[in-house]
């Protein structure tokens, strides 16, 4: 199988100023083709420790595959240090500056000196060209390895990696089958009781991650065809969907809003949300079920929405009462078919106390829940359990399902 390596250049990415957002979508990328992707590392724009990763990289891996470090500028060194590493020297390519200088006098502007670099080519590579910046990429082969350099920003990255990286690289000789679960409502640890020895096998493979959303299970196969793959596949992922039926609400790329979409089945969603900021709507804002939504920490509002006085008294808006009583209001008063509402506290000591409920036509559902954690997570949580709450009461087979 085919062996692969990311090293991600550039000091930005190193001290957390940017999210190393390519690093992931290559690692989706690779893993979706069936390469086995080692190991992922960030540098900063230092030319020996660059020179030194990918030294390592190359003595272990079949492919390694640098971002950044394409730029004009001086502590753009992705190409010194490939060149280094192989005792190549780069030459300006007239093609590639022919290209380059086109580019600029096409925006009616002369190319800066600076810019020459990036027309480097040295013997081993060929340019990859880019449809949507300045910076050419590299696909080198080196005594039967690839290393393939791209640009940083992520727009001329995966452009570049669809339409010149994918058709120069060798196809694996094994296929992967994959599939993804998502679950909601069983923590980690009792799927792995569920699913028993399943998870330590190795082909197939059934691995668990916590999301936010719950724990995904991934169940993965190679074999030489991906006919194989599947069918090796197929008897695991039939338990595994058997065993963890009651908590999955997708699969792949289902969101757990698309869900409960799916589980309004033509009905219509009105939200109120006190305290979670509209992270909840934003969660469904695409959805063509998602009627209408009130969002207000004001009492008076909401007390217009259907919470009553005596309950804002007594209990107050993060409350179990509250949480009822705006879910009724969401369908009375924003003219829905089914009331969803989340309260919750995200400063002072109650800070983490959430109450989510739903109401429809001869159903009423509450969870409670109590999460500490800053606001935004206090949000994003109170968001996900209010969207769990309401697939798993809407669901076909109802709550106990």
């Amino acid at each position: 199988m085919l062996l692969a390596e990311i090293i991600s250049v550039g000091t930005e990415l190193l001290f957390g100023e940017i999210v190393d957002s390519n690093a992931a979508y290559l690692a989706r990328e690779l893993a979706a083709r069936g390469v086995n992707l080692h190991r992922k590392s960030v540098l900063g724009d230092n030319l020996g420790r660059v020179v030194e990763a990918l030294r390592l990289a190359l003595s272990r891996a079949d492919l390694v595959l640098v971002g950044g470090g394409l730029g004009p500028t001086d502590d753009d060194l992705t190409r010194e240090a490939i060149a280094a590493v192989l005792g190549e020297t780069p030459e300006v390519d007239p093609d590639l500056l022919a290209w380059l200088e086109g580019l600029f006098t096409s925006r009616g502007r002369t190319m800066p000196e600076i810019n020459r670099k990036q027309a480097w080519l040295i013997p081993s590579s060929e340019a990859l060209p880019n449809a949507v910046g300045t910076a050419p990429g590299w696909f080198v082969r080196t005594e039967g390895k690839i290393i393939v350099a791209l640009p940083g920003p992520p727009r001329e990255m995966q452009r570049m990696w669809r339409d010149q990286v994918l058709p120069r690289l060798p196809q694996p000789e094994q296929a992967l089958s994959a599939v993804t679960l998502h679950t909601q409502g069983i923590g980690e640890g009792n799927v792995a009781e569920l699913l028993g020895d399943l998870t330590r096998q190795a082909n197939p493979s059934v691995a668990t991650y916590a999301r936010r959303t719950g724990v995904d299970v991934r169940v993965a196969a190679s074999a030489p065809t991906a006919d194989d793959a599947q069918t090796l596949a197929a008897p695991v992922l039939e338990r595994v969907r058997r065993d963890l039926a009651r908590w999955t609400w997708g699969e792949d790329g289902d969101t757990l809003a698309g869900a409960v979409t799916r589980a309004l089945n033509g009905r219509t969603l009105g939200v109120i949300e006190a305290g979670s900021g509209g992270a909840l709507s934003l969660l469904l804002a695409d959805e063509p079920g998602f009627l209408d939504a009130a969002v207000t920490g004001d009492h008076a509002r909401l007390i217009t929405l259907g919470l009553t006085p005596v309950t804002l008294n007594t209990s107050g808006v993060v409350s179990e009462a509250g949480a009822r009583e705006l879910a009724a209001g969401a369908r009375e008063h924003l003219g829905a078919d089914v009331g969803l509402a989340v309260v919750t506290a995200t400063q002072g000591p109650h800070a983490g106390h959430t109450h989510v409920a739903l109401s429809a036509e001869g159903t009423e559902r509450v969870s409670s829940l109590n999460w500490p954690g800053d606001a935004a997570q206090i949000r994003e949580r109170a968001s996900v359990a209010a969207l769990a709450l309401a697939y798993r009461a809407l669901r076909p087979g109802g709550w106990s399902a």
